[in-house]
């Protein structure tokens, strides 16, 4: 992979950790737990509560790629950085550009 890629990568990769970093810290807002004096209703509360619990459900899916987007910033520069991790074949640049995140090539996503 030439240095102008990678740079190109980088770059990619910075904007989605400012951009997934700005998502978690909505999520981690919407999912503080509310407070058992606040009078809204059992049937309302009863709706807040599967409200924060998808939230959780989200909040760990972006914090899990936060991490895998962090990890691949730090490895850009490695000579495997674009090889798959499970059967050491390239990924394609197409997936990287969409998915910077992605340790895996299409097949071995799957």
């Amino acid at each position: 992979m030439d240095k102008k890629l990678r740079i190109k990568i980088k770059e990619k990769i910075k904007l989605e950790i400012i951009k997934t970093e700005k998502v978690v810290l909505e999520y981690r807002e919407m999912t503080k737990p509310i407070a058992p004096d606040c009078a809204i209703g059992r049937v309302s509360r009863m709706d807040s509560i599967v409200s924060m619990e998808i939230s959780k459900s989200a909040l760990r899916k972006k914090e899990e790629k936060l991490a895998n987007l962090k990890y691949a910033e730090k490895q850009i520069e490695n000579e495997h950085f674009g090889l798959c991790a499970k059967c050491g074949g390239a990924i394609p640049i197409g997936r990287i550009m969409l998915m910077p995140h992605s340790r895996f090539c299409v097949n071995c996503a799957r």
